[in-house]
């Protein structure tokens, strides 16, 4: 098994990267992906939110797919049932994102081998608030 928590992809991804389209990011302040998006931009990194209803949510437009971004993103974290996670880190790679993230409790060994195959640093069940912790 690969190392899916490979503490130079992490610390690339935390450090080097600064647009993180976060999958799964609606309006509702009681799901984790809202209040790991605000950690994010606590950290100074721009957060574009990706859900079906496209809704501005933590004053950044949201956009319905990956597809739709206008602009480049550096991270797609992804808050997703692993069954449907493997799909976003292909459009992931589309697009042309420097990095996937899938967080804790998320993992799809075939999407991090395709992933990593492509060239594209792959994360998997961890969180950016818990590797921040560890440092």
């Amino acid at each position: 098994m690969a190392d899916w928590r490979d503490p130079e992809w992490v610390r690339f991804m935390l450090d080097d990267c600064q647009t993180w389209a976060v999958v799964g990011l609606s309006g509702d302040p009681a799901r984790t992906a809202y209040s790991i998006a605000s950690l994010l931009q606590d950290r100074g990194k721009r957060i574009v939110p990706i859900h079906p209803s496209a809704a501005t949510v933590l004053g950044e437009q949201g956009y319905a797919s990956l597809a739709d971004v206008p602009f480049p993103v550096d991270v797609v974290d992804v808050f997703r049932r692993s069954e449907a996670a493997g799909d976003v880190a292909d459009q992931a790679v589309a697009i042309g994102a420097r990095g996937v993230w899938f967080q804790l409790g998320v993992v799809d060994e075939d999407a991090f081998v395709r992933t990593v195959a492509a060239g594209v640093p792959m994360v998997m069940d961890t969180c950016p608030a818990i590797e921040w912790a560890r440092r």
